[in-house]
Formats: C-alpha cells, sequence, structure tokens
C-alpha cells in the first residue's frame, strides 16, 4: 500500500464523528449511538446558543453604555435652564425601550389609563435605542452569515435590519392590543425587596408576568401572545432555511429566554446609574 492511500484510509470520512482519535465507527454500538446523540445535540443546539449570546451581548452593551453615557454627561450642580435636558432624555428613552416604570417599585403602582398605555406603547416603538439595538443586532447577523441567502454588503444589512424591526414591531403591537383589551400592565417595577436572590427571583418571573388592574400579578397572555406573533409572522417573509415553524419556536424560545434575562437587568439598572453617580461625585 503506497504512501497515499495510506493516508487516505487513515483519514476519517466526510461525516464520520471521531471520539478520542478513533472513528465513530470503530467503537462500540451503544457507545457510538451516545457519541453521535451528542454531536446532534451540539448542532441542533449551537445556532440558538450563538443567537441568544447575540442578543444579549447587543442589548447589554447597548443598555450599559447609554447608563453611563446619561450619568457621565450629567451635570454636577444643575441649574435652572441648564442643558440637563438631553441627559434626561437619554435616560427616559431608556426606560421606555425597557417599558419600566422609571425608578419606580411595585408599591408605587397604579393601573393605566387607555391614554396613558397608548402613550407608552408609542415611545416603546419609536424609540431611537431601538433602532440603535436593531442595527447592532443586524451587523452581527451580517457577520455571521445568518441567514446565509441574504447575500452581504448594504443589500443583505438592509434586509436583517429590516426583519428585526418587522418582528419587534408586530411584537409590540399585537402586545399593546391585547394588554389593551385584557387590562394587562407589563410595566418593569423595581421589587423593592432586599437580599440578590430575592431580587433576581422577582425580575426573571417578571419576564412572563403582568399586572392586573388591582396590582396582582398573573401569567401574562399579551405578554407571550405579542412575542409568538413576531416570531411566527416573521417566517413569510424568511427565507427556506429559516421558514418553518420549528424555526419560529426557537424564535419564539430565545425572545422569551431574552425577556426573562433581562428582567434582572431593569431591576438592578438604576443599582448601577446610582453607583457610577456617587462614584464620579467623589472625585
Amino acid at each position: 500500500m503506497d504512501e497515499r492511500t495510506r493516508v487516505k484510509n487513515d483519514t476519517p470520512e466526510h461525516g464520520d464523528i471521531t471520539f478520542s482519535g478513533r472513528r465513530a465507527s470503530e467503537l462500540p454500538p451503544m457507545r457510538r449511538i451516545k457519541v453521535i446523540k451528542m454531536s446532534s445535540f451540539a448542532e441542533l443546539t449551537s445556532p440558538v446558543h450563538s443567537c441568544l449570546v447575540n442578543r444579549i451581548y447587543c442589548l447589554g452593551v447597548v443598555v450599559l453604555m447609554l447608563n453611563i453615557f446619561a450619568v457621565a454627561q450629567a451635570p454636577e450642580t444643575p441649574t435652572p435652564g441648564q442643558g440637563s435636558r438631553p441627559v434626561s432624555r437619554s435616560i427616559n428613552n431608556l426606560f421606555d425601550y425597557l417599558n419600566m416604570a422609571g425608578t419606580g417599585t411595585a408599591s408605587d403602582f397604579r393601573p393605566l389609563t387607555q391614554g396613558e398605555r397608548t402613550d407608552t406603547y408609542l415611545k416603546t416603538l419609536w424609540n431611537p435605542i431601538g433602532y440603535l439595538k436593531a442595527g447592532f443586532s443586524a451587523g452581527l447577523d451580517q457577520f455571521n452569515d445568518k441567514p446565509s441567502e441574504w447575500e452581504q454588503g448594504a443589500s443583505g444589512y438592509g434586509k436583517r435590519y429590516a426583519n428585526i424591526i418587522g418582528q419587534y414591531t408586530i411584537q409590540r403591537t399585537v402586545t399593546f392590543g391585547l394588554s389593551s383589551a385584557l387590562h394587562e400592565d407589563n410595566r418593569y417595577f423595581n421589587s423593592g425587596k432586599e437580599g440578590f436572590w430575592p431580587r433576581t427571583g422577582y425580575a426573571m418571573a417578571s419576564g412572563v408576568l403582568a399586572r392586573s388592574d388591582d396590582g396582582s400579578r398573573h401569567l401574562s397572555v399579551s405578554q407571550i401572545g405579542g412575542v409568538a406573533a413576531g416570531a411566527f409572522v416573521s417566517r413569510v417573509w424568511q427565507p427556506s432555511s429559516q421558514h418553518s415553524l420549528g424555526d419560529g419556536a426557537v424564535s419564539f424560545g430565545i425572545s422569551m429566554a431574552t425577556n426573562v434575562g433581562f428582567g434582572v437587568v431593569k431591576e438592578f439598572l438604576p443599582d448601577v446609574g446610582r453607583a457610577i453617580a456617587n462614584k464620579r461625585k467623589k472625585h
């Protein structure tokens, strides 16, 4: 046997999984099945993990940068008429985008009028932070060539950006309609609790809960319905690799997980702002 033949035979064929230096086909049957299952699970979950990390990274960077910017630009001794309005506007935009009731706690809750509900919806939807975050997300999708059918360059970036904006618009609009009909309030109120774990537990639960007019919390039909609508309706314009109901289910799961995770960001964000402000005052 010449050298080329020997190397060819010793090289795993395409799709032949190796484990500890051995081909899967050379392993005992039960161990071979286990290795193949592990490989298939990794291939299945890798895109989901990547997409979730990308969303968390994007929104985390935007939130942190804007929070630091707002505090850093605040005047140390503001006087009447001094130019602090742009800073206040930045903070308000941040709270509006995150659907936060400012720094108010759960004990400050009062039900929204329909006019206030509509105003909150519009401020959440037409928000510069939303467009900025969509730009970051579209850039990451472009870098990862996702979906692959949408080309690179300005045209591909435009499609990815429009996809994110479209999905978000559907989500927020359906949530607004359902919350108006069901009298659900999805705003985030700070827990007012003490201790990391009690606050974290409250924050994570808030990702799937809403308040009724009496202040009691229950499963948020409007929030879940809005996320589901955005995830599945957006399949209409997605290319074939992202067009199935399974892809919609994955998008729904990622969006809900992101909502739950960012409940924690909302809970501790005012603390971060106060810590930065206090540190700045000392200097």
